[in-house]
């Protein structure tokens, strides 16, 4: 039986602890959060530690990882040098540096290294990218994720703003499909950015977007904002082009821009070609829950079956490297060469 600690109690934490609960082939020997939260009954009877050095005293054989994006790397490493395999949530860290360190120290250790890219165990997503590459490139990806938060969600995301800008947080899961479909190199990054509410500290932004340029020629736009501010129209584009045509999520604005149900969700995709036009439905997506019990079943078939995954850790380096130097640009005012 793999034993494993689940650090972090937010909302991808609690859905990746359930997910272990229901797991044959694991146990979870701690749960770990810096302050008291209350747990759903499936969860209630885990032991409870207030730090993540606690928790590793159990000895876990495998750490998932979904704190605050600032301790990941640290963390990860901390956990691999006991022996654990690691499950981290994304950002993988806020540095490339870091980031590259948590990679190296996974290659040194032999122990497997999974970063959450949910959208890799979406079955309509793997579609996606799997018609666009068809098309050949070279590609324009055209894709954003705005949120009009309000309440208790905004409140998370001012939050995850004091380590994280929104268009690292989650344009690291998009940038990661433009890379996954081009398979081209980065080459400069430019971004733009801006603060819209004096509810957040004056260094940081709440609305930002870039453009990446890879060795290809394709080309990419992502746009992030957070906040009660931002429009509900137009807040979900995914939309790829190439010379042969293009492929793009057709139903994905069902429901409102904070709901996490909806940022994943596809419902059909339009195939258009130089020789018309298809429609593919996308009936019974998994929910975020089932997103999440697939993703620790990977990690754990992963030990299990010693997949290689040096190239997914190579990926998300790169993804984030992206995302990093769209932040520095917005910050600096100044295009990024990679």
């Amino acid at each position: 039986m793999m034993r494993v600690l689940i650090a972090g109690l937010g909302n991808m934490g609690l859905s990746h602890a359930l997910a272990h609960n229901k797991l044959d082939d694991t146990e979870i020997v701690g749960l770990v959060n810096r302050s008291p939260v209350d747990l759903p009954a499936a969860l209630a009877g885990y032991p409870r530690f207030a730090s993540f050095e606690e928790g590793m005293e159990t000895k876990p054989d495998l750490v998932v990882i979904a704190t605050y994006s600032d301790s990941h790397a640290d963390y990860a490493v901390a956990a691999m040098d006991a022996g654990a395999h690691v499950f981290v949530e994304k950002p993988l860290a806020t540095t490339v540096a870091d980031a590259r360190r948590v990679v190296d120290k996974a290659t040194e250790t032999g122990r497997k290294l999974v970063v959450g890219y949910i959208l890799r165990h979406h079955p309509s997503w793997i579609r996606l990218i799997e018609e666009a590459r068809m098309l050949g490139g070279p590609y324009v990806f055209r894709l954003n994720l705005n949120q009009q938060s309000t309440g208790d969600t905004w409140q998370t995301h001012k939050a995850l703003m004091q380590t994280t800008s929104p268009i690292v947080d989650c344009g690291v899961h998009y940038v990661d499909v433009m890379c996954q479909i081009t398979d081209a190199k980065p080459v400069r990054v430019h971004g733009m950015g801006v603060r819209l509410s004096d509810e957040i500290g004056p260094d940081m932004y709440n609305y930002g977007q870039f453009q990446v340029v890879f060795d290809d020629g394709s080309v990419g736009w992502y746009e992030a904002g957070w906040g009660p501010m931002m429009s509900e129209t137009a807040f979900f584009v995914k939309d790829i082009v190439s010379p042969n045509g293009s492929v793009s999520i057709t139903d994905g604005n069902r429901g409102g821009s904070d709901d996490v149900e909806g940022h994943t969700r596809v419902g059909g995709l339009l195939i258009h070609t130089l020789h018309g036009d298809t429609s593919i439905a996308m009936p019974d997506e998994p929910g975020h829950q089932e997103l999440c019990d697939a993703e620790q079943a990977y990690m754990v078939q992963a030990i299990r079956d010693d997949i290689d995954l040096t190239r997914h850790g190579r990926d998300a380096v790169q993804s984030l490297a992206i995302c990093l130097a769209a932040d520095e640009s917005i910050r600096t005012g100044q295009t990024v060469t990679l």
